[in-house]
């Protein structure tokens, strides 16, 4: 080989251990050796005394045979990520963006950072909120309006219906990432459609549907998976304001795992319950993939620019 390809192919793996090796690092430690380390502990036998002293299936068939609470927990889970996700982290997401794209620059972007604020807050600040918000005593913000406004008694919300407090509470929170999202997305269309299409007659409706939503495919697509996943293993907002109750009404499946091993120390059981979580992730990831065709949007471009 000559020296100076020699030297190129040094500079090129010089630059691909400089620039990707840090992430390849990050990658390794913080995803695939946590994998692994689940992996080996689902076929243990370790508890609160943290050792395994044997190999074994019976973390599985205790999960598919006996644990009473596991179905209820997926039920609860699917329920809370469909309707999460479907009225808040997308559709709402995606009103929210439209409307203040259509004000004006300055009014958009301080509604925008407005909403960002609990974002931006501690998880627990959060949560006290929403505990203020939906107090059953007169005391409760919510309480407050109804009791003074509409004359009603006070109502109990978190015990009542607890599952739509952190349906509430998650979404609110989750609308703003989609938001920023697709506030970009609609930022980086070409003024000039728009124009061209107030001069044919286009009312601001028509302008959405055959303008702005045909653009906006691949950012809906990218945040439907990226919420989907990530509502999938979220449970920090459940755990501060309902524990997971009344009973279990509200205990998603990753919530399950965390109280089954770091509550009840049957560390290998929880690690079971958060491998079974990872392939249904990964299962829903491949679907929506597949349904949503998003290998186009990895494709090349079949012109290039010169």
């Amino acid at each position: 080989m000559p020296d100076f390809a020699r030297a190129q192919l040094q500079r090129q793996r010089a630059n691909f251990a400089l620039f990707l090796g840090p992430a390849l690092v990050l990658l390794l430690v913080f995803f695939v050796a946590p994998i692994v380390i689940d992996l080996v502990l689902a076929f243990t036998d370790m508890g609160r005394t943290l050792t395994a002293t044997r190999f074994t299936f019976e973390n599985f068939e205790r999960m598919f045979s006996r644990d009473t609470r596991l179905l209820g927990a997926l039920a609860v889970t699917f329920a809370f990520v469909l309707v999460t996700l479907g009225v808040f982290n997308v559709t709402f997401a995606l009103l929210l963006a439209l409307m203040t794209t259509a004000v004006p620059a300055r009014m958009g972007a301080f509604f925008r950072a407005v909403w960002l604020l609990p974002r931006m807050s501690p998880s627990v600040v959060y949560a006290l909120l929403w505990l203020w918000v939906v107090d059953p005593n007169e005391r409760g913000l919510l309480n407050q309006i109804v009791t003074h406004a509409f004359g009603m008694p006070p109502i109990d919300l978190r015990n009542d219906h607890p599952l739509l407090v952190i349906i509430l509470a998650n979404g609110f929170i989750g609308a703003s990432l989609g938001m920023l999202i697709f506030t970009s997305a609609i930022r980086s269309i070409p003024e000039h459609l728009f124009h061209a299409a107030r001069v044919d007659g286009a009312g601001a409706l028509a302008i959405v549907r055959h303008i702005t939503l045909p653009a906006l495919r691949w950012p809906i697509s990218y945040m439907t998976i990226h919420q989907t996943l990530s509502l999938l293993v979220s449970f920090e907002y459940i755990l501060l304001i309902t524990g997971g109750g009344p009973f279990y009404d509200t205990t998603v499946f990753s919530l399950y795992a965390y109280r089954r091993a770091f509550e009840s120390g049957e560390y290998a059981y929880g690690a079971a319950l958060s491998l079974i979580l990872v392939v249904i992730g990964v299962v829903i990831a491949l679907a929506l993939w597949r349904l949503m065709d998003m290998r186009k949007l990895l494709q090349p471009p079949r012109i290039e620019v010169h």
